[in-house]
């Protein structure tokens, strides 16, 4: 699958799908990982190694610095794939340098899945 390059590198793994937002700022633990917001479809889960798969970001500009320190902890994902990327999410990844592919029609990414992202290519590849 095709996508825009918002952040270049290539990364093999396996894909954590979630259908809603992500806000990472109060919404993920940055010592862990963890998805903690209430409700969440990845409630409990770990982002951490992972290709996190999800169709846009939401909430507080900090998410960025959030994304960040679980880069610096050694707790972000391997990769980001997003349908529409917002800014917090975009500049995350950036300032992360985790390679990060936007514009993917992600409902043919199933949980669990290996899939390859190459954001040299902009490809997606099951």
């Amino acid at each position: 699958m095709k996508g825009k390059i918002i952040y270049p590198g290539k990364v093999k793994g396996k894909a954590i799908v979630s259908p809603e937002p992500i806000g990472f700022y109060g919404g993920v633990d940055v010592q862990t990982g963890e998805i903690i917001e209430s409700g969440h479809p990845l409630e409990g889960r770990s982002i951490k190694g992972k290709i996190l798969v999800f169709p846009h970001g939401k909430g507080s500009t900090v998410g960025s610095y959030i994304i960040y320190g679980l880069k610096k902890l050694g707790n972000a994902p391997l990769a980001i794939v997003t349908k529409n990327i917002d800014t917090v999410t975009a500049v995350g990844v950036i300032i992360s340098e985790i390679p990060c592919i936007d514009r993917v029609d992600i409902k043919k990414i199933r949980d669990g899945d290996i899939i390859e992202v190459d954001a040299e290519k902009g490809e997606v590849i099951l």
